[in-house]
């Protein structure tokens, strides 16, 4: 089979933010540090599969968090429409990576066992650990169990040829990052099994952490996911639009083929 091609498509920014919002362990916890959101698509010949959802313009009103625009216009700029996505990977269930299921009504979703039980569970009792949910959300993504379209993985799982989804935890209960196969190699998307690449590649926590051995066990597990450590794709890390070569709208990037700049880590 042919290898697959992937965007990342930036479609928020939060430019407000410091190191303490983004290391545990940090000297310079004062200083700005900017956070981009994306979502991911793989096309090969005629497939394409949705990597996230992000979230609306409800839901960045409910939270005062803006977006620069909705997601489903920023599939159209590159030929995708939302009705037309039947394969949906859903990292896991944060209001980020989740919050648009429901603007992808033909979709069937690729979950980890773990995350559903996560975030229907006990867990959700306390205000912490549920912050970045949102219960409309979830109550979409068991719409979708109901109706017979989603499908669950325990650890490991295959979703396509060249796609496969591998749980690691740590930043929520059920995790996981997506490994694609590409021209250049393995790529791996690791969602927000590291937000930054400072995460992974100086073993530094992320702050909202479920379990903090699973998360330094995940950035070891990164490691072996890609092919090489460029293709390590964070999930929130502006320097992912230096890195990558922009390709169509400005806020596409094609990661496929690699970085196109000198590697920093």
């Amino acid at each position: 089979m042919n290898n697959w091609h992937v965007h990342a498509l930036k479609y928020a920014e939060r430019n407000s933010r410091t190191r303490a919002d983004s290391f545990i362990f940090d000297d310079n916890h004062d200083a700005p540090h900017a956070m981009d959101y994306f979502i991911w698509v793989l096309r090969r010949e005629g497939e394409v599969i949705l990597v996230d959802t992000g979230y609306d313009t409800e839901e960045a009103s409910a939270r005062d968090r803006p977006i620069l625009r909705d997601p489903r216009a920023a599939l159209a700029q590159i030929g995708v429409q939302a009705e037309d996505i039947t394969q949906l990977i859903v990292t896991h269930l944060h209001y980020d990576h989740a919050g648009g299921i429901h603007l992808f009504p033909n979709a069937t979703i690729h979950l980890q066992t773990a995350e559903m039980a996560f975030a229907t569970g006990p867990c959700m009792c306390h205000g912490t650990l549920n912050a970045p949910y949102s219960a409309d959300h979830i109550c979409e993504a068991v719409k979708r169990v109901y109706q017979g379209r989603c499908v669950f993985y325990d650890g490991d799982g295959e979703v396509s040829d060249g796609v496969t989804v591998h749980c690691l935890g740590g930043h929520s209960r059920g995790l996981q990052a997506v490994r694609v196969r590409t021209d250049a190699g393995w790529l791996c998307l690791a969602s927000d099994a590291t937000h930054y690449y400072e995460n992974v590649f100086e073993n530094k926590p992320f702050p909202i952490v479920v379990d903090l051995q699973n998360m330094l066990d995940g950035f070891a597990r990164l490691h072996q996911l890609a092919s090489n450590r460029s293709l390590i794709v964070p999930g929130h890390d502006p320097m992912v639009t230096k890195l990558f070569p922009q390709d169509g709208p400005e806020y596409c990037w094609r990661l496929d083929q690699g970085v196109a700049k000198a590697f920093p880590y």
